[in-house]
């Protein structure tokens, strides 16, 4: 294998549901040992650099039976599988009973050999740790029960939603500090020592499985969160953070395993400081979907060595279906957008299909859907697309526009570019609803004397411009609602003369500022 990309892209796959479309599809029972190759790849060959099967640790009987009673839970599986039944609720991915392989999906067997599918194809394989809590019926609750958060019999009688009794003691189910408790769960204490030295040996089992881990609500492990969410019933806060000290002892054996954390808060960057490789970008996807280009544009303006350590995305299983949230134009402008921005970008799978229905992560079967063949054909492009060195190992920057006082249609306007020693590429986005023109100023020095070739790769259209006019007042451009460009420029050997050497392919001869990036 390779050594990892720096902006790597990542597949999530919820591997339950997955295998079981496999399996309807092929006729036969498909699980991670017998997965058709054609199946894998078709994966490969969009470009990912990593897989993330998604919920592949034993599921938690005692879990199922517990989202069984509750009504506004089930409510949710039948709005989104209109013919639920019992049989479809598997069990939560995040109430882990053990960190085994579940039998249905292969279990340990059925891991190694997808495993060994994916080295073969160059994809790496990534797999959850879930710190903050497990099922009830873990054997952590028998054997360990000092490695919980435990409460009084008067917690129990007066809180019966956030406490539960076992074995005669009292057990806090896991929660966040902002939400009512997860009655499925119970909570891990992130102070006592015992827990820290179980939770190493774990990731370290789990290591041996993969190459990298999601790790589920990463920061209510802080020391600072864990302490104001559970206070005296935490143990003593230790001097040490709970992830300083599991990543280091990972990384003594495994130096080139990746952590992944989701991360809420703003608190993304201590978590980087502690050893995360990268960290969910979710107020990127916030302001994305509800505000306008401009804020888009400020987030951007965080220091380089941050945003390279952040996960990119428009969906995941924890957010609503891309295609039901940014819709029409907007989507298209908005996967553009994250997939060429710096850091590691995750997709998800069905989101090139244009599936809609968010499922819940408890079912094991999804409705069938419609194949937007259209989205299918603009996500292969897009992937082939940001396949290039340059966007997977390269140097990122942000481009500044300009406008005119009469015209401040430019700040719907997104650019940034990409290069190394080899290859320059511009991305152009219309964040907007309504036309937007501006000049983008490249960052690069060296674009004068010369005429400079622009080449999308997301459609055919072929540009040539001057590089004196690049470099003195900068690129004119002008594009229409969520339009979007991926140039790829070259220089070439001489600046251009009027005339159709110099004009958009199809153009008629006409060299016209205005006709640079409209469609």
């Amino acid at each position: 294998m390779k050594t990892w990309p720096k902006h790597p892209l990542i597949y999530e796959i919820n591997t339950w549901v997955w295998l079981g479309d496999l399996s309807r599809k092929h006729r036969r029972i498909v699980d991670l040992a017998t997965v058709p190759p054609e199946e894998w790849d078709r994966i490969a060959t969009c470009g990912f650099d990593a897989v993330w099967l998604m919920g592949v640790w034993e599921r938690s009987p005692a879990g199922i039976a517990i989202s069984m009673r509750n009504e506004g839970l089930v409510e949710s599986f039948r709005e989104a599988l209109p013919d639920f039944t019992a049989q479809d609720n598997v069990g939560s991915p995040y109430c882990v009973r053990r960190y085994v392989v579940d039998a249905h999906l292969g279990g340990p067997q059925g891991l190694t050999a997808a495993r060994s599918v994916l080295r073969e194809r160059g994809l790496r394989l990534i797999l959850d740790f879930v710190p903050n809590h497990v099922a009830p019926d873990h054997p952590w609750v028998g054997d360990h029960p000092e490695y919980f958060v435990h409460g009084s019999a008067d917690d129990a009688r007066t809180y019966p939603a956030s406490f539960i009794e076992s074995g005669g003691q009292v057990f806090a189910c896991g929660r966040d500090p902002y939400f009512p408790a997860w009655p499925d769960v119970l909570q891990l204490n992130a102070f006592q020592p015992g827990l820290r030295q179980a939770a190493i040996d774990t990731v370290a089992e789990i290591a041996a499985q993969c190459d990298g881990v999601r790790c589920d609500m990463a920061m209510l492990m802080l020391n600072t969160v864990f302490e104001r969410t559970w206070g005296a019933l935490a143990a003593a806060k230790p001097v040490d953070d709970y992830w300083s000290t599991l990543i280091a002892a990972i990384r003594e054996s495994q130096p080139a395993f990746r952590f992944i954390a989701e991360a809420y808060w703003d608190l993304e960057w201590e978590l980087q400081q502690q050893g995360f490789d990268y960290c969910y970008d979710k107020k990127l996807y916030d302001r994305m979907e509800h505000e306008d280009a401009q804020c888009v544009r400020r987030h951007l303006l965080a220091d380089s060595s941050y945003q390279e350590k952040m996960v990119r995305f428009i969906e995941n299983h924890d957010e609503p279906r891309a295609a039901a949230t940014f819709v029409g134009g907007k989507g298209r402008a908005a996967a553009v957008a994250m997939l060429t921005l710096s850091g590691a970008k995750l997709l998800h799978e069905g989101q090139f299909e244009g599936r809609k229905v968010r499922l819940p992560v408890f079912l094991g079967r999804r409705p069938v859907e419609p194949v937007d063949r259209d989205l299918a054909i603009f996500h292969a492009r897009l992937l082939n697309a940001v396949t290039c060195d340059a966007l997977r190992n390269g140097t990122w920057l942000l481009c500044e526009c300009s406008g005119w006082p009469d015209n401040q249609s430019g700040l719907n306007i997104l650019a940034w570019c990409w290069s190394t020693v080899e290859e320059r590429y511009l991305v152009l986005i219309n964040y907007g609803a309504q036309p937007a023109q501006a000049r983008v100023h490249l960052p690069w020095d060296d674009l004068q004397e010369k005429p400079w070739r622009l080449g999308d790769m997301l459609s055919d259209d072929v540009y040539e411009r001057s590089g004196n006019e690049l470099q003195d007042v900068g690129l004119y451009v002008d594009l229409t609602p969520w339009k979007y460009h991926l140039f790829e420029l070259r220089a070439l050997c001489a600046l251009p003369e009027p005339g159709p050497c110099s004009s958009p392919r199809g153009n008629g001869g006409k060299w016209d500022r205005q006709t640079l990036a409209r469609k």
